[in-house]
């Protein structure tokens, strides 16, 4: 299925944002300007900063054979296991390649409203879609990029789809747009085996008829490059699929796979993004996430909430920000190892204590499903934040985000390194009430909180249950007697009444 590239290119020139950054037909004033004074002004909306919980579904062709994130790149990597299980199973990507997995892909059981009820019970007071992947699917009734969910593959809208069954539950919608760096990730497409049976024979993005999906004049660049070295058509094309995206959906939230991407571009995008949405509703309710990150894109502090994949601030934030991360890959694998419910719910309270959001994905399988043990973890994330989110949703940080051993440099991909003990304690604060969370149960059955050493609390109550907790203070700590028996599972928090 080959576009047309020259009325891909007419629509592009048509919708160019070289001016429309500047141009507002329905504000005289608008709040924002593309520039990075103008931007460097945003601030966090209030519904954001009291979320806390946000659910993320990454659903796309890349699911199909269940082998993790970066398949349709992978695919192509000489030796990779995802190049040999393909091989295994589909062919020589010179024969069948990315563009053959795509119809693969049915969503034949995707019930949305079910998955949403869930993740509404879990706790989650908003949701992401991804929007595209690095793969250039595009998951709604795209006007720029043939290549969509609509026309293929599933054959529906998903991202509106998603948006008004958020929107039923009454939760945040969000979109996640991870095309800029598509077209250096696609480069190795037009490649060919090095040895062999095949070797020499190009892979099947070297195939012209093909560009549609694997981008043209990429050969031989690298992901490495991410945003850098991307002709101006391509940047042009970026912010016309972005902007169709907002424009078409109004999501509360908009995400970007790395910093800003392509100069003006992306800040003519986001002043837009920012300024349509308090043009709609009358005030500023949009979230921006991104990363401050060396790939050739933009950042300035102050310009959106900043996102730290797989990682964990070392200390409270002035802003509000967000970890993304994710149950077990990106993308579905089979057989992986997910993370437990207690170390989602210790790194929600660590992140939580330090001013920031948990976006946590659970990736659906190609028919638009999760698997038992997913829901399981939902489920036990559920229980927990029923009887502990008080001390989340609309809590601030303390004067210090807790005490313990557990230390971590802030920086993305630091998650692995978590390893929380029940010397680890992690506080919030909402109204005149402090709550402490221990990461795990002491043994001792006595909750030791160095930090609270000098004052005397009026009262001191398990947040799960509310039991009145007997306290003493000793000269190094407050001391809490817990309940006879364990209660509840992964993090244990308490609520400090008075003068702390």
């Amino acid at each position: 299925m080959k576009l047309n590239r020259r009325k891909f290119v007419a629509l592009a020139g048509a919708a160019s944002m070289a001016t429309l950054g500047r141009k507002y037909a329905n504000a005289a004033t608008p709040m924002f300007t593309p520039d990075f004074d103008s931007l460097a002004n945003y601030k966090a909306p209030e519904w954001f900063r009291d979320a806390k919980l946000g659910i993320w579904n990454c659903w796309g062709p890349e699911a199909v054979p269940e082998m993790g994130d970066w398949y349709a790149r992978n695919l192509y990597v000489e030796g990779h296991p995802q190049y040999e299980d393909h091989l295994k199973r589909y062919g020589h990507p010179s024969k069948f390649g990315y563009k053959d997995i795509v119809p693969l892909w049915k969503g034949e059981n995707w019930d949305p409203d079910r998955l949403m009820g869930m993740y509404k019970k879990a706790g989650a007071k908003y949701f992401c879609a991804i929007a595209q992947h690095h793969d250039n699917i595009d998951c709604w009734n795209s006007k720029y990029n043939e290549w969509n969910s609509v026309r293929m593959g599933p054959k529906k809208d998903i991202i509106g789809t998603w948006r008004d069954v958020v929107r039923k539950h009454g939760l945040r919608f969000g979109v996640t747009e991870h095309l800029g760096a598509s077209y250096n990730w696609y480069g190795i497409t037009k490649s060919a085996d090095k040895k062999g049976p095949l070797a020499g024979v190009p892979y099947d993005g070297a195939n012209p008829a093909n560009d549609s999906i694997y981008h043209s004049g990429n050969a031989g660049r690298d992901f490495g490059l991410w945003y850098r070295d991307v002709p101006e058509s391509f940047q042009v094309e970026w912010f016309n699929r972005v902007k169709d995206l907002v424009d078409s959906y109004d999501p509360d939230l908009l995400y970007s796979d790395g910093s800003l991407p392509f100069g003006q571009h992306g800040r003519d995008l986001l002043a837009h993004f920012y300024n349509s949405n308090a043009q709609r509703l009358g005030k500023l309710e949009a979230v921006y996430n991104c990363k401050k990150s060396d790939d050739g894109g933009q950042f300035r502090d102050g310009m959106c909430v900043r996102d730290l994949e797989r990682g964990v601030q070392d200390g409270i934030a002035a802003d509000s920000w967000q970890t993304d991360t994710c149950v077990g890959d990106w993308y579905y694998k089979r057989e992986i190892e997910y993370k437990t419910p207690s170390k989602v719910v210790r790194m929600l309270v660590d992140i939580v204590s330090k001013n920031g959001n948990l976006l946590l994905n659970f990736p659906l399988r190609a028919d638009g499903t999760l698997d038992s043990r997913e829901e399981s973890i939902i489920a036990s994330l559920g229980t927990w934040m029923a009887a502990n989110g008080d001390a989340i949703y609309g809590s601030r940080p303390w004067k210090k985000f807790g005490e313990g051993p557990n230390g971590t440099t802030g920086a993305m991909f630091n998650e692995d390194k978590l390893n929380y003990t029940s010397e680890d304690i992690r506080f919030t604060t909402k109204g005149n009430s402090l709550y402490a969370f221990a990461m795990a149960w002491p043994a001792s059955g006595k909750l030791r909180i160095t930090s609270l050493a000098s004052g005397t609390p009026h009262s001191v109550r398990m947040v799960d249950g509310g039991d009145l907790l007997k306290w003493t203070r000793q000269p190094d700590a407050l001391v809490i007697e817990l309940p006879k028996t364990q209660r509840g599972d992964h993090a244990f928090g308490v609520r400090i009444e008075g003068a702390v």
